[in-house]
């Protein structure tokens, strides 16, 4: 089965929260309820729903307001794939308070360029000299990638959510366009992170990622003096282009997302490959530590780290590093093309499969309205019956068997009879074979080659009898 490669690239509403970037580290300690244990410190990650505000999997309530250099005082300013800190404390049940929610934009400009591959999802953005890359997972307002692409030179003003890398470069999480007359919320035109370079005191101009600034006029706030400034410090700056030069209006130390000795867990892709002899590896920018205590779950090898491998990380972060005493797989593992064909409370009956929703469950609904926020609920409530869906997630075993959804992507007006899936057997007769707990007639395909465990496409049909045949299945190489 080969996904719609085009759909999943201009998605307006979808991230990846767990796509690459999600953070919860507790600072505060942690205790127990009647709902069972809970945590207190801060959590950061991309936003996944409202009512009040989902960050990793769980719903914080709060009381509407968020701190914000850049304009976004509410939480009706936010968006879904916003990267938010949230302070407060929460449980395993999923629910939490926040007392504090921060937002900050990590870049925000005109759009220089931008590259787009719809077949492979990935692309990459330009903005005030930074490079920024995308991929599937990737929320975008305003434009879709494609239009990003084929849009002239500063056609666009864009506002991105990302997590900086260790190379300097962004991965985002969430892009929002504006035609280049409009204006963001945030007073100042353009806005960067990054490590300060080639500092020239008597001229008042460094660079970040090569980028010239000229501070000569700046304001330096959040206790950063001028005298402060040092090459390999991290700062953010905020002011205007002038013939290729950001003259500086405010600069700051740009914060750190933990602080020593928290307890953390992140979740996102692994950049670059994984160093075997110093046992560490890149996440979201920040270096994790592997050592003879950390437990590998859910089938998870060391071995298996490597360079775009979805994984998420419980730990102590100390001394700039990530020290971890967990590692599981965060990847999906499965796929499912089909029609809603009931609805429980978080879960659907879609073309046979039960799909689970959680608190990580990102939903892209066709009806949203970029002028107010769409609640989780009403997200779930705008999937109906009869519906096509297109689905990523986990598949899970227990309870028969079903598919944990991490992302749901509405289709309008499919008129393919034939439902598809990926995923892994988990029994095979004669006459039929199971995927994620749904039993398929083998029909007119011979299925004496496969076995439990293997890696499997189908299309798939219903009957009129309410039976569900292979019309095609072949090995996922």
């Amino acid at each position: 089965m080969k996904r719609n490669a085009l759909a999943t690239a201009v998605k307006l509403a979808l991230t990846g929260a767990i796509a690459g970037s999600l953070v919860a580290c507790g600072g505060g300690g942690s205790g127990s309820s009647a709902s069972g244990s809970t945590s207190a410190g801060t959590s950061v990650g991309p936003v996944s729903g409202f009512g009040s505000v989902y960050v990793n999997g769980t719903r914080f309530e709060t009381n509407g307001s968020v701190s914000s250099d850049d304009g976004i005082e509410r939480e009706s300013q936010l968006e879904k794939g916003m990267i938010l800190k949230v302070r407060g404390q929460w449980g395993d049940d999923g629910q939490g308070r926040a007392d504090r929610l921060d937002y900050d934009d990590s870049v925000r400009g005109p759009l220089t360029s931008a590259t787009w591959n719809d077949v492979d999802g990935e692309g990459t953005l330009e903005v005030a000299g930074q490079i920024i890359s995308l991929n599937d997972q990737t929320v975008f307002r305003g434009a879709t990638p494609i239009e990003l692409a084929n849009a002239a030179t500063h056609t666009y003003r864009v506002r991105v959510s990302a997590w900086r890398l260790e190379d300097g470069s962004f991965r985002a999480s969430y892009v929002g366009a504006k035609l280049i007359g409009d204006r963001f919320d945030d007073l100042n035109e353009v806005e960067i992170e990054g490590v300060v370079t080639s500092l020239n005191p008597q001229a008042q101009t460094f660079q970040i990622n090569g980028l010239e600034v000229d501070y000569q006029s700046a304001e330096f706030e959040d206790d950063l003096e001028r005298d402060d400034l040092a090459n390999g410090l991290i700062v953010e700056v905020e002011g205007y282009l002038q013939d290729g030069v950001l003259i500086a209006e405010e600069i700051e130390n740009e914060d750190d997302l933990f602080d020593d000795d928290d307890d953390v867990e992140i979740a996102g892709t692994i950049s670059g490959d994984y160093d075997d002899t110093a046992r560490q590896f890149q996440l979201n920018g920040i270096t994790v530590q592997v050592n003879r205590g950390t437990e590998f779950d859910d089938g998870l090898r060391e071995s298996d780290l490597g360079d775009g491998l979805l994984v998420k990380v419980e730990g102590n972060f100390r001394d700039g590093v990530l020290v971890a005493e967990e590692i599981e797989p965060r990847d999906g593992d499965a796929e499912l093309d089909g029609v809603i064909e009931s609805k429980g409370d978080n879960e659907l009956i879609v073309s046979g499969v039960r799909v689970v929703l959680t608190g990580n469950t990102l939903i892209e609904n066709d009806d949203d309205d970029d002028d107010r926020i769409i609640l989780r609920t009403e997200d779930i409530e705008s999937l109906r019956v009869g519906d096509f869906l297109e689905i990523e997630g986990r598949q899970r075993s227990s309870g028969g068997g079903y598919l944990e959804a991490l992302n749901i992507e509405r289709e309008d007006d499919d008129d393919d009879v034939e439902f598809e899936m990926e995923g892994r057997l988990t029994a095979v007769t004669s006459n039929s074979v199971t995927v994620m707990g749904l039993t398929l007639l083998r029909g007119d395909e011979d299925i004496s080659g496969f076995r439990v465990g293997d890696e499997v496409e189908v299309g798939y049909v219903r009957t009129t009898g309410g039976e569900y045949v292979i019309e095609e299945i072949e090995k996922d190489d």
